[in-house]
């Protein structure tokens, strides 16, 4: 009954319901799919195609909480860590220099003085880069196999989505050096024809909407003949408010399995059409997608 409901799309709006399968259960929040083919993708990068950088949060919030708590007005390290992590996660998917900024406003706000945020910018990714620093050298020197670092079927989903026409574009918040790097490493560049964006020196250069408008203006498209993947709150939002379809990729990161409830939360929170954990249940998704 529930597959019969999916292929004639009566589901009123606003009804969740889920599709089960013996491999994972795509959740639909918003019953938002339309008869519109879509013609472009955009794909947000950490936790949605790459797991190189999983964990990234785990050196963000306690490195900022370390700042925040030297602030003369700061309560408690537990008060600090509890602001640090709002505003963390509201801002992932926005390039790293804007939680960088809101660490700053608070640090000031608390009457500390603050560092310019880009200098708060590179000590995090010094930090972050001793982390993951082994991961890549591992995949540079083909001593780690790059599904290893990849949302489980990321390729498979893009294969699916280039078999269908559909114009692919990669836009990330860490800067784009890194993303080019990374993305090569993991062998999927070539599928972005659309092109690989991320974060810039001028950080008011680039934005995850910027990219969108630029998708919908230059490839002539509408905003229902977008559809966006990813696992932050930014580019959830920002594919909703063009008329897009959103797909939040609520992966359990360090298990490469399952749900992160607290992310899949986060996203529906966002706005997300459509929860799923990764993607090794292609046919499911290409059926909704592409009915």
């Amino acid at each position: 009954m529930i597959m019969k409901i999916l292929d004639s799309f009566y589901l009123p709006k606003n009804k969740s319901f889920e599709i089960q399968n013996m491999t994972w259960t795509m959740e639909i929040i918003r019953h938002d799919r339309r008869n519109t083919k879509f013609r472009a993708a955009i794909l947000d990068f950490d936790g949605t195609v790459s797991l190189i950088r999983e964990g990234w949060q785990m050196v963000m919030i306690p490195y900022f909480t370390e700042i925040l708590c030297e602030a003369p007005g700061t309560q408690s390290h537990e008060e600090a860590k509890v602001t640090v992590r709002d505003f963390v996660d509201i801002l992932t998917g926005k390039q790293t220099i804007y939680q960088c900024m809101k660490l700053a406003e608070e640090v000031q706000a608390r009457g500390g003085t603050p560092l310019p945020p880009l200098e708060y910018k590179h000590e995090y990714h010094r930090r972050l880069m001793q982390r993951i620093e082994g991961r890549i050298e591992r995949l540079r020197n083909k001593e780690l196999a790059p599904e290893e670092m990849m949302v489980p079927g990321s390729i498979e989903l893009l294969k699916m989505l280039k078999s269908h026409e559909v114009n692919l574009f990669l836009a990330s918040g860490t800067d784009e050096k890194y993303v080019f790097d990374e993305a090569s490493l993991l062998g999927v560049s070539g599928y972005f024809n659309g092109g690989i964006f991320g974060a810039q020196d001028d950080y008011k250069r680039f934005s995850k909407a910027m990219v969108i408008q630029d998708i919908i203006e230059k490839g002539n498209i509408n905003g229902e003949e977008l559809v966006g993947f990813g696992d932050g709150y930014v580019e959830i939002e920002n594919v909703k408010t063009v008329g897009g379809l959103a797909v939040g990729v609520a992966t359990n990161e360090s298990e490469r399995a399952g749900i992160d409830e607290w992310k899949r939360g986060r996203l529906i929170g966002a706005g997300a059409d459509v929860i799923i954990p990764d993607y090794t249940n292609i046919p499911q998704l290409e059926k909704y997608l592409f009915p």
